[in-house]
């Protein structure tokens, strides 16, 4: 199953994608443009277009301050890093690049972006980070990270692609680039420590002294990621306790435990790719892991094993609005719809504003750059917060802090966040949660993203009385993509992926998993519903099960 890099690089270079293929033509789906060489689906004259769009939309919006290219450990993204650079060294653009070629971790991009523009009006810089996230080692990714140093949104990724996939129609018409020996030494490409500059900001954004002086033994798995060569430097600068229990780069990922389906996944969220570290939580008082690109976080303590990402941002929300004096008191809570209820009943507690909005990060970047949001997380394992004194620490997912601060609430509290969970399940009753995956052609993805209040023709959802049904998120009257029922004590979601052909369902009860049962089952009829399918049971397994079966 280890992927064949050579193999896969030619393809790369030598395979040129058809845009009269929709498959091969280039998707921004929920962060970025992702796929494959070998189904033509991410090669070199996607990247080259795409950078090149991005060339444009920069002009378009005067965006003329320097770009900050990161890049992750997948096997398409140092080749992905020379075509991009190509193309914008060949158009004038100020590019900064990691000293010593090293990868970078998409929070450092954010955080550079960020701490770049802070107090200017002009010349303002954005960002490119490459990287397909957890998927497969097949794949790669590209994303586009605009001046407020977030995932851009809808719009801006909308316009991108149109470009790009005229340029994909056109043989590349139009197209600036040069040789990328040229391009390393053209005046506009500049080295940049990225590292530097966010380890040791660290202690703005955390208690990092708490955490030191604690003495507390930490483990971290950097699942051969871009933040393998940023742990070392942390533990270093503020005097932890750490270990590094894998700091193996290979583009094959073969040292990876096989994700649920068999996959090579870097999900830190999934037990089973997380069953090395699992292995070895009782050597330490708390550890974490992150994924390729590091905007990922998995927290295991030795109370709990693996947390439920659900579980952990519960748990982290209720500590930070109880631990950040300086922080706003409107300063509000971000969720996306299909997080747990857990975290509504935390924030009613806390007297905080619920912020709830549709799958994406993008969705919390506004509130995270102003401030008004104190926190942002999704189901996903995706989160970032506040510096210490309210002000923006990063726009996109950062899975370094989120994972320090399992770290911090331990020292702090004397207690890991497993531990802590249960406390709040003794006050607000133990949730069983639930996510179920199935395949869905485009078409079918496309109608179940279209669904009404009025496709729901149910007044009940497992015995209880249908209080809500939801096709766009309260916290911003954006569309969800699918539809969310709510009952008094459950509610589930479904929706169809924005990178995959799948949909997934997710379901919620406060009653128990017999209750959490008769919800999925009834939020599959009205799946079939829209999918104009026979009934069937979801096709893939579900995160219950892989539970169970680790």
């Amino acid at each position: 199953m280890l992927v064949d890099v050579p193999r896969l690089v030619t393809a790369y270079y030598t395979e040129k994608p058809d845009p009269a293929v929709p498959a091969q033509r280039v998707i921004f789906g929920t962060s970025g443009h992702r796929g494959s060489a070998f189904q033509k689906a991410f090669n070199e004259w996607h990247i080259l277009a795409i950078s090149q769009a991005i060339c444009r939309y920069r002009e378009e919006k005067k965006i003329d301050g320097p770009l900050f290219l990161g890049m992750d450990t997948h096997a398409l993204s140092v080749p992905a890093m020379a075509s991009a650079l190509e193309v914008l060294a060949a158009n004038g653009v100020d590019v900064m690049l990691a000293e010593g070629d090293d990868y970078t971790p998409t929070p450092v991009v954010s955080h550079a972006i960020l701490t770049y523009n802070r107090g200017r009006k002009t010349g303002l810089a954005d960002g490119i980070v490459i990287t397909p996230s957890h998927n497969p080692p097949h794949d790669g990714g590209f994303k586009y990270n605009p001046p407020n140093g977030g995932p851009a949104e809808t719009d801006v990724t909308g316009w991108i692609e149109a470009k790009a996939n005229a340029f994909l129609e056109n043989g590349l018409l139009g197209l600036k680039r040069m040789p990328f020996e040229r391009a390393l030494r053209a005046s506009t490409t500049h080295r940049h420590d990225y590292l530097n500059a966010y380890v040791n900001d660290l202690g703005h954004v955390l208690d990092m002294d708490a955490i030191g002086g604690a003495k507390i033994h930490l483990g971290v798995d950097p699942l051969g990621g871009a933040g393998v060569h940023y742990w070392q430097p942390i533990a270093e600068r503020y005097g932890l306790d750490l270990t590094i229990v894998n700091e193996t780069l290979d583009p094959t990922f073969r040292f990876m435990t096989v994700d649920w389906d068999g996959q090579i996944r870097m999900d830190p969220s999934s037990p089973y790719a997380m069953q090395r570290l699992i292995g070895l939580k009782d050597r330490f008082d708390i550890a974490f892991a992150c994924d390729t690109d590091h905007d990922r976080h998995g927290i295991v303590t030795r109370s709990s094993g693996l947390l439920p990402p659900n579980h952990y941002l519960s748990v982290a929300i209720d500590y930070l609005f109880q631990h950040r004096p300086q922080w706003r008191k409107e300063t509000a809570v971000g969720k996306t719809v299909v997080s747990s209820g857990m975290i509504d009943r935390v924030a009613a507690r806390l007297g905080r504003k619920l912020h709830e909005v549709p799958v994406g990060f993008k969705w919390f970047v506004d509130g995270l750059l102003d401030g008004s949001l104190g926190f942002g997380g999704e189901e996903s394992a995706g989160a970032s917060f506040l510096r210490l004194d309210g002000t923006p620490w990063t726009t996109d997912k950062d899975g370094i802090i989120p994972a320090l601060l399992s770290a911090e609430i331990t020292a702090k509290m004397g207690r890991d966040p497993g531990e802590l969970y249960h406390d709040l399940t003794r006050e607000f009753g133990e949730p069983a949660y639930d996510r179920v995956e199935a395949p869905a052609t485009p078409e079918q993805k496309d109608r179940l993203s279209k669904l009404s209040p009025q496709d729901v023709k149910m007044t009940e959802l497992a015995g209880e009385k249908i209080q809500t049904v939801l096709t766009r998120a309260p916290g911003n009257q954006a569309p969800i993509g699918g539809v969310k029922v709510m009952a008094a004590s459950g509610w589930f979601a479904a929706r169809p992926s924005g990178t995959e052909n799948i949909y997934k369902i997710y379901a919620e009860s406060f009653r128990g998993a017999d209750h959490l049962h008769r919800i999925l089952e009834e939020a599959q009829t009205i799946v079939n519903a829209a999918l104009a399918q026979p009934t069937q049971q979801p096709a893939m397994a579900s995160l219950s099960t892989i539970k169970e079966n680790v």
